[in-house]
């Protein structure tokens, strides 16, 4: 019961966060769309990390990540009067910067990406219980996800890092939510079964181990 009651007092204060930022970025769009270049900045520093995290594991490059980044500001500028607070500002953002990411695919599409530069970014929004053997546990997590589909690891990548409901990610996406459902539920089942196998390594390297240990001379 005192779970219960703690769980559903973290949803609540998260929401009141979400609300209250939600509420702080739509004031910041009214004071840009007039030009106010100290909205701007506080929008960016805000955003940005979260903008290039997930560019960057769209493309697999920093250099355009940071482009990505840059043009999707460069758009807030130019249209901020346009965003008519349907969704979250962030929710906005992020499809801003999945447009630019395709287009961005569409340029290099000869080239293979990078996938390995997810492991650099540094989160600095873990809290203790998951920044627990953050390092090994990043690691793993990052060679599952690499496993994934695009369309499943996209999915992934807006639920778990960027905190994004179904409604978002098909608003982002451009999927019906539906089909969010699904990819998600697949993309789930996938990393289980990679975590799964990747357990069933360990124990087999460990296994092995100790039987080489066992032989050796005391």
């Amino acid at each position: 019961m005192r779970t219960d009651q703690a769980n559903s007092n973290v949803i609540h204060l998260a929401f009141r966060r979400s609300q209250k930022q939600q509420q702080t970025d739509i004031a910041l769009l009214n004071l840009i769309a007039r030009g106010d270049k100290c909205a701007m900045q506080t929008l960016y520093c805000r955003h940005r990390l979260s903008i290039y995290r997930f560019s960057l594991r769209l493309t697999g490059d920093p250099t355009s990540a940071e482009d990505i980044v840059s043009d999707v500001f460069l758009n807030v500028w130019r249209c901020a009067n346009e965003f008519k607070a349907r969704s979250q500002v962030s929710t906005w953002l992020l499809a801003i910067a999945r447009n630019l990411a395709f287009s961005t695919w569409r340029r290099r599409a000869s080239e293979e990406p990078v996938p390995s530069t997810i492991d650099q970014i540094e989160d600095r929004a873990d809290d203790p219980e998951i920044a627990l053997h953050t390092v090994e546990r990043r690691a793993i997590l990052a060679h599952c996800l690499r496993q994934l589909s695009a369309a499943h690891r996209e999915v992934i990548d807006l639920v778990y890092y960027h905190e994004k409901s179904v409604s978002e990610v098909s608003e982002i996406v451009g999927i019906p939510k539906a089909t969010v459902k699904t990819r998600l539920h697949y993309a789930r089942k996938e990393i289980a079964d990679l975590l799964a196998q990747h357990q069933g390594g360990i124990r087999k390297v460990n296994h092995q181990r100790e039987r080489v240990h066992a032989r050796s001379p005391g």
